[in-house]
């Protein structure tokens, strides 16, 4: 489906940015909102769409996945990090191939429609796989390839060469939808020689670097053990960080890192079900907040999630922050929505294009229906009913550079059917082949 203008009408508006009294009416034109006003002419649209009952607000976006994991959505759960990875994830991963990682893709695409996300931002394998599924999804993304070295100059090599490839191939496909980052893994799996020419390469290309950063205790002991420094100094001293950088999960922070975060601009991705669901501990997120640090809200992939339902996530994190710091004003529910919206679009480099319902922005949007046992009465606050009340099935209609991709929660795009059924195979033969 793809009407060149589209009106919605009756709709409660709510925008980061902005506070919109009553109902208004949002003409889509393309790829672009191109007015927003109390009544507009239904004889400028192509197609109408009646909002009464239901709350406006930007597709959401998660910084920080690895979509094509949803093949291993509850494979190896209850463990820690560690043996999560190197037990099960890894072995597992040895098998994957590009047929694989686009069939996981679209399975996690479906997901991400039908909860309201319209933006992630993904570190795997097999990218160009990723990518073509993103093009059929219709949804926007930020690609990485995840960069492993472990010191080895040949396999350094491989990596630089494949995250360029899928620069070359990949950014600015499927009608721009796609920006290609770097991503090294973290600084415990690629060496200092392969995060220095990361540096190097993303000045020269102007390309974002996305980097799992101080997840676990152990992560930060070995690196003070090995060199005297914790990650995100070592990351300072070799001048990785930058405006330009999303750190997922910052979870063990010091006072000084949290300053050299603020210092260098760096963008930090929270995932708090993964971090409670692996014990990795709790991010000092208010803290981050409290420093003008922007901090914008990611899944983690759904094999350590368990899921992708981005308003359970930020839910989450606005509880998790308040029991930790024993104080129920943090993280507040307006904090919460920019947290999922203009955060997230300001990590990946796209505030002047989305996370907010403006004039001229993308027509990236999602309507949730009021009209559901969980969400009546209505709140007198928008955001506190979505952030402590709604989650990701209370999600109507989701638009993404001004295509219908879902509407009344049937999807206009993708089978989902034959997606099931495919994801099934593809985990089995995966099993069988360990």
């Amino acid at each position: 489906m793809s009407d060149n203008t589209i009106l919605i009408k009756n709709a409660l508006i709510l925008s980061p940015n902005e506070n919109f009294e009553g109902k208004k009416s949002l003409l889509i034109k393309d790829d672009i909102i191109s007015e927003i006003s109390d009544e507009i002419d239904e004889g400028n649209a192509d197609k109408i769409i009646d909002a009464d009952g239901k709350i406006l607000l930007p597709g959401f976006v998660n910084t920080h996945t690895h979509l094509s994991m949803t093949l291993f959505r509850g494979l190896a759960d209850d463990l820690s990090l560690d043996s999560w990875l190197n037990d099960h994830i890894w072995p597992m991963e040895a098998n994957l191939n590009g047929d694989y990682c686009y069939i996981g893709a679209l399975l996690g695409a479906v997901e991400l429609i039908k909860s309201g996300t319209t933006t992630f931002s993904d570190m795997y394998f097999y990218m160009e796989d990723v990518a073509r599924a993103v093009d059929e999804a219709g949804i926007r993304a930020v690609l990485s390839y995840g960069m492993i070295d472990f010191g080895d100059e040949v396999k350094r090599e491989n990596e630089i060469r494949e995250n360029l490839t899928l620069f070359k191939n990949c950014n600015g496909m499927a009608d721009g939808r796609i920006k290609v980052f770097f991503g090294p893994h973290s600084p415990y799996t690629a060496s200092e020689e392969l995060l220095v020419k990361v540096r190097e390469l993303a000045d020269e290309y102007n390309m974002g670097i996305h980097i799992h950063v101080s997840e676990t205790q152990k992560e930060i002991n070995d690196k003070l053990e090995e060199m005297g420094l914790r990650p995100f100094e070592y990351l300072d001293k070799i001048g990785l960080l930058g405006p330009d950088v999303v750190a997922a999960h910052c979870v063990w922070l010091s006072d000084n890192e949290i300053e050299i975060i603020k210092r260098n601009n760096v963008k930090v991705s929270h995932n708090p079900c993964s971090n409670m669901k692996l014990a990795s501990g709790i991010a000092p997120i208010s803290k981050l907040i409290e420093n003008d640090i922007c901090v914008s809200i990611g899944t983690d992939g759904a094999s350590s999630n368990n899921n992708l339902d981005l308003i359970e996530e930020l839910k989450t994190a606005s509880l998790l922050q308040k029991v930790s710091t024993l104080d129920p004003k943090v993280l507040n529910s307006d904090e919460s929505i920019a947290m999922g919206t203009i955060n997230g679009a300001e990590a990946l480099g796209l505030e002047n294009e989305i996370g907010s319902i403006e004039v001229g922005k993308k027509a990236d949007i999602i309507l949730i229906d009021t009209n559901s046992a969980n969400m009546v009465p209505d709140s007198s606050s928008l955001s506190s009913n979505i952030i402590y009340s709604a989650n990701g099935s209370n999600v109507d209609t989701t638009i993404c550079n001004g295509k219908i991709l879902m509407e009344n929660k049937k999807l206009t795009v993708l089978d989902e059917e034959e997606i099931y059924n495919k994801a099934r195979q593809a985990i089995k033969e995966l099993k069988e082949a360990i």
